[in-house]
């Protein structure tokens, strides 16, 4: 491959300090500690279905809730996702994934465009999934996909929120993996712009 695609972001503020280093060209190997545990394993597994390798650390205000955490980790996560592609030369920047879990199917339909925009359709069965809340398994999506410059649709359906919120999470890595693989073909962005 080409140059190194990877990338070292951090963020300190009042509420949060989050540390995170990527490859985008991994093996999936990812080392997380956000003192969310389900958060954890989420982010374990975007990084192995994505094949990203992946290190995330934040102290949060665990004290209040969730929110500051996950939205802090997926607004650094994004600008890392930004860096790491650089100016997107040669990917395939388009990317359909659906991924089931037991009775839980997610779809993400993705454009690394550079031009960030977020839908999101469905709803949990449950409002917890361990100290995680439900609903900011979107609210993860669209902070990433500002911050990384994606165009992103996500829809999710089921009965257990467990496996609806793990669906997400591995149908978006799926789909970035697909849509940040670089084309042999293509030396150029993916653009008619010439540019992304």
């Amino acid at each position: 491959m080409g140059e190194s695609r990877a990338a070292a972001r951090t963020s300190e503020t009042a509420e949060t300090s989050v540390e995170v280093t990527l490859d985008v060209d991994g093996d999936g190997e990812a080392r997380v500690d956000t003192g969310i545990g389900f958060f954890d394993h989420m982010l374990m597994a975007l990084a192995k279905h994505g094949l990203f390798d992946l290190t995330v650390d934040c102290d949060g205000d665990l004290e209040v809730d969730d929110h500051h955490t996950v939205e802090d980790v997926a607004i650094v996560l994004g600008e890392a996702f930004d860096e790491a592609l650089g100016d997107r030369r040669g990917i395939r920047r388009f990317a359909d994934r659906r991924v089931p879990l037991d009775e839980a199917v997610a779809a993400v339909v993705l454009d690394v465009s550079g031009r960030p925009h977020f839908e999101f359709e469905g709803s949990f069965s449950a409002e917890r999934v361990g100290g995680f809340t439900a609903g900011m398994a979107p609210h993860f999506a669209r902070s990433l996909a500002t911050n990384a410059g994606l165009t992103l649709h996500l829809a999710v359906e089921g009965e257990n929120a467990h496996h609806e919120v793990e669906a997400v999470f591995k149908s978006l890595a799926r789909a970035l993996d697909d849509a940040t693989r670089v084309d042999e073909r293509r030396s150029d962005a993916p653009s008619t712009k010439g540019e992304l």
